[in-house]
């Protein structure tokens, strides 16, 4: 069946009903497997899924900047005025930054769930109360997909290939409810953009929706299309870890957990089977998987089984909330004081590895938001460079790495505001690094086998280890 048979319509623009009903589903239902990949993350039933979503419906979405402009809108159910977002507006302004804007907001007709992410809010306008992590790992879907098909989500990008942006869109959710998600379908669904593409359709009023339906859709894997070929058959599995802790004044961990990521890239042929154990598995609490993943034998044996989507995905996310099993692997040593009778403040820190094992830290920044009564620094930094706004009394520290036998430190004298009285806390220490080759919860993987091809594909495991937020209070 060619797809304009089984849609029989053009990707819509604003608003409405999409005009596939009835006849023309390009598949029975995806609430149990592809469609609804977002929720097997908590590993429900089918038939658990199948009720959660019958009661979920996603009205409308908004592309919010940081400047409060909504520079896109996307209309599934019914078209919601944009009024609704003044609500979002007035939780922005009394949120200090945008991470603390609330995810959840209620208004007396809709509920709008947000998340930001590229400097950008994606706000759902839901009527019914609906499970909120549902339509929030939805938006994360939706972002992660921009991501994949334009290299990066921005605004320019987004407002660049609009088109697609709405074409993708329309194919994610159908009438509200999540449809595909899988990024290897949508990939056929919708053709990503390239320039020669984008010239041919100019030229011929085409589109970029696919002309036949995915391999995959009707098949028991519809996450994986069929006939998959490669000359390099190719596995490569990322362990990312994401630490996020508050250190007080003395150096002691106040919170700290870690949320981790396994993201791959499978390049294999035909229909693999593989299996991954780690060496240390009950270390991961709180696991969300990929639907791809058999559960009942991670909960039997630890050990996860599953026929890998062709390309890029996450197989799993994870949560270490253990202080005893989370190590903080930076410590910062810092003398900021202010006097009471003086115009000059003294500002001193020293950033030093602690607990990575011989591993590097990279990538260091340090930022710190001074008091109002600063008016100016004059630092001089042992390494990297430094900025000050005197506008917004942020102080930016671009570090780089750090020489176990050298430590950076950045020194120096605060101007203060004649007569000022001195600041009622001192200012707090933000910290963004990264380390190579380490998962800082100790986690590492044992082996990966395949089985169902008789090829020997190459394998490689790489470990990240980042600062999610990481504050030190002086």
């Amino acid at each position: 069946m060619s797809r304009g048979e089984a849609r029989g319509r053009v990707p819509g623009w604003g608003g409405g009903h999409s005009g596939r009903r009835g006849r023309g589903r390009r598949r029975p239902c995806c609430h149990g497997d592809a469609g609804l990949s977002i929720c097997r993350g908590f590993q429900t039933e089918k038939d658990s899924l199948h009720s959660l979503t019958v009661s979920t419906m996603i009205h409308s979405l908004f592309l919010i900047n940081s400047s409060g402009d909504i520079f896109l809108e996307k209309h599934w159910k019914s078209v919601v005025s944009r009024s609704v977002c003044d609500y979002f507006f007035e939780a922005q302004e009394r949120a200090t930054e945008a991470e603390n804007v609330p995810p959840v907001i209620p208004t007396p007709h809709h509920y709008l769930l947000s998340v930001y992410r590229h400097k950008i809010f994606f706000v759902a306008v839901i009527q019914t109360e609906v499970p909120p992590l549902f339509v929030i790992e939805f938006l994360h879907r939706v972002v992660d997909t921009f991501q994949d098909y334009f290299g990066v989500c921005s605004e320019p990008v987004i407002k660049d290939n609009v088109v697609v942006v709405y074409e993708v869109l329309e194919e994610m959710l159908d009438n509200g409810f999540p449809l595909a998600t899988e990024s290897n379908i949508l990939k056929e669904l919708i053709k990503p953009p390239t320039i020669l593409r984008t010239v041919v359709n100019t030229i011929t009023g085409s589109t970029n929706v696919g002309d036949q339906l995915p391999t995959g859709q009707l098949s028991v894997v519809p996450w994986r299309r069929t006939g998959v070929k490669y000359t390099n058959n190719e596995a490569y599995f990322d362990v990312i870890e994401e630490i996020d802790a508050i250190i007080d004044k003395s150096g002691s961990t106040i919170t700290a957990e870690i949320q981790g990521v396994i993201d791959a890239c499978v390049k294999l042929t035909g229909m693999p089977d593989l299996t991954l154990s780690f060496m240390n598995p009950r270390l991961l609490d709180d696991v969300s998987f990929h639907p791809c993943v058999r559960f009942k034998r991670w909960e039997s044996e630890r050990i996860l089984s599953f026929i890998p989507p062709d390309g890029n995905f996450r197989l799993l996310s994870y949560h270490v909330s253990a202080q005893n099993l989370v190590a903080i692997p930076v410590y910062v040593k810092h003398n900021i004081s202010f006097r009471d009778s003086s115009s000059l403040g003294r500002f001193e820190i020293t950033v030093g590895p602690k607990q990575t094992m011989g591993k590097t830290i990279e990538g260091v920044t340090v930022t710190s938001q001074l008091p109002r009564g600063v008016l100016n620094m004059s630092l001089v930094p042992s390494q990297g460079a430094h900025t000050f706004d005197p506008v917004t009394k942020m102080l930016s520290w671009d570090v780089g790495k750090i020489n176990p036998q050298k430590l950076p430190s950045l020194k120096g004298t605060m101007s203060l505001q004649a007569g000022a009285s001195k600041p009622d806390e001192n200012p707090t220490i933000n910290l963004q690094f990264k380390i190579q080759q380490l998962a800082i919860s100790g986690l590492k993987v044992n082996r990966l086998d395949m089985y169902g091809e008789k090829y020997k594909p190459f394998k490689g495991i790489k470990y990240m280890t980042k600062a999610g937020k990481f504050q030190v209070r002086t």
